[in-house]
């Protein structure tokens, strides 16, 4: 909104107007608004929270000082989304496409989310919303990021190709004149770290149509997009068990991508890198900015011991943007290593599972590989105190975070 109001007071040359044209400016004013709301009415919310007894139900699982965090306020996930939504919304070009999509996996994450809590402290249901209808709400959301990816007319990358023309002057015989021609098309294009050539293309999956595989590669592209968004934000969900590690770890990973945005989206920093352009984007940085306030601020309340927990309103929020902005930065294949504590704590759960039921059914009786299901359980059944195994996850993120960024070159 401040974007266009200053924008309009151009027109009559008003002092500073100027500093809204550039995102850099606007991220760091979405940052600032985000940790003022996230942490000065924060409070507020909590308090609210406290108010109508919205606190967290305790299973028993086991672990030392669980109980001490029976009635700790939940649902803090609607400081989270405040935080972000409303920077944004001030901040940002809201006609951009994809701060549109941004807002729209915020809000409809965060719905799933909320209703899952709601139904968690109001219904006393500790199930909480029925898995098929998350699944079901998750692959919607990656449905129309996908669809829309594909199809809007401002969604495009911007490639590079050589026309050559014959050219004939007087004194001298035919020639060839050599022209880079930049153009914005639609492709179903990503980027593969480690890698050179480092272009793929969900196309080449549908290899045995012919040339019919880019008619078609659009249905890859969005089932890729719904895989993606399913699984990173059932990764966050997952990963939110411990006092700040599903938020500090988000932080870091949409600092991570907020960089990739930048520079995809900066027509010089993206020739100079050799990556793809991908114009439009470098406004996600606004998003990330506030994303990022919003994550910092909350911590102040969530570190440990928490005075609120984020919820499912929250973890499922965090972990559908990170999944949506990677995929609108085509930087989806760099989710297993950017998101790599997401990844690690989702297969932990997996492999506990598919093992217990193995060797049950093998043997009679079931046998785990960890002490407990996800990871970070595990090391506390170990005796490590809490804010220990916080500590480190977000360090081993920090080096995945950078592994990432310097992809860019290592290729």
């Amino acid at each position: 909104m401040f974007y266009y109001l200053f924008q309009y007071l151009g027109e009559f040359d008003f002092p500073g107007w100027r500093l809204f044209q550039y995102i850099s400016f606007r991220s760091a004013m979405a940052i600032i608004f985000a940790l003022i709301i996230s942490a000065i009415y924060g409070k507020k919310v909590i308090g609210w929270l406290q108010k109508k007894q919205i606190g967290e139900t305790i299973r028993d699982l086991g672990l030392e000082g669980q109980y001490a965090k029976k009635g700790t306020p939940t649902m803090g996930g609607i400081i989270i989304i405040m935080s972000i939504v409303i920077p944004t919304l001030l901040f940002a070009k809201l006609e951009n496409i994809y701060i549109i999509l941004m807002l729209i996996s915020t809000l409809w994450m965060g719905v799933i989310g909320f209703l899952d809590d709601y139904i968690k402290v109001f219904k006393k249901n500790k199930d909480g919303l029925k898995g098929r209808f998350k699944i079901i709400g998750q692959v919607g959301l990656g449905l129309i990021v996908g669809v829309v990816l594909y199809f809007s007319d401002t969604a495009v990358i911007r490639e590079s190709r050589v026309v050559e023309s014959p050219t004939k002057t007087e004194l001298s015989a035919e020639n060839t004149t050599v022209t880079i021609v930049n153009e914005d098309i639609k492709s179903t294009k990503t980027t593969i770290p480690f890698f050179k050539e480092n272009e793929f293309d969900y196309a080449d999956i549908l290899w045995f149509m012919g040339k019919d595989k880019y008619k078609w590669a659009w249905i890859v592209f969005v089932l890729a997009v719904i895989i993606i968004v399913t699984a990173v934000s059932n990764g966050a969900n997952m990963t939110d068990g411990l006092d700040g590690l599903a938020t500090g770890t988000s932080a870091i990973i949409v600092i991570t991508l907020a960089l990739l945005a930048y520079f995809s989206g900066n027509v010089i920093i993206s020739d100079y890198l050799n990556i793809m352009y991908l114009p439009h984007t470098g406004e996600l940085a606004v998003f990330a900015s506030a994303f990022i306030g919003a994550t910092i601020g909350f911590l102040w309340y969530n570190s440990f011991p928490a005075q609120v927990f984020m919820g499912d309103t929250g973890s499922l929020t965090l972990g559908g943007i990170i999944a949506v902005f990677a995929v609108i930065i085509r930087k989806e294949l760099l989710i297993p290593v950017l998101c790599g504590i997401f990844f690690i704590e989702n297969l932990s759960v997996i492999l506990q599972v598919g093992y217990f039921k193995y060797t049950k059914k093998k043997y009679g009786e079931g046998r785990r590989i960890f002490k407990m299901a996800p990871l970070h359980h595990h090391y506390q059944k170990m005796g490590i105190p809490e804010p220990k195994i916080v500590t480190r996850f977000w360090i081993v993120a920090i080096i995945l975070a950078v592994v990432s960024v310097i992809t860019l070159k290592i290729r």
